[in-house]
């Protein structure tokens, strides 16, 4: 049985347990280790990445980042889609930026 949830929480990346291989194109460090609803996740590997944009909001006819996608699976065997947003929310949320999406399992 395959389970697909949405989940939209953040979580909190563990160390310096960076992946920095995509950081020279613009692109945020994945973190390769993180906590996620009490439990510390560790990715096996980095399925595919993405960028999000949309139009300028001062109507400018270029185009922003305006999220950074992942698709990991952990050593669980869990497959994840992380978000980075890069501009930071208001409020509670300000310091997250990373973000679970989806999680899906067997």
């Amino acid at each position: 049985v395959i389970m697909d949830a949405f989940v939209s929480e953040p979580i909190e990346a563990i160390g310096d347990a960076i992946d920095t291989a995509n950081m020279t194109t613009g692109a945020p460090g994945i973190p390769m280790k993180f906590k996620w609803r009490r439990k510390i996740h560790k990715v096996g590997a980095v399925l595919r990445h993405w960028r999000e944009t949309s139009r300028c909001k001062h109507g400018s006819q270029e185009a922003y980042v305006r999220k950074h996608w992942v698709e990991v699976e952990t050593a669980e065997g869990l497959r994840m889609k992380l978000y980075f947003e890069r501009q930071a929310r208001r409020g509670a949320n300000a310091k997250k930026r990373w973000w679970i999406y989806s999680v899906e399992s067997d």
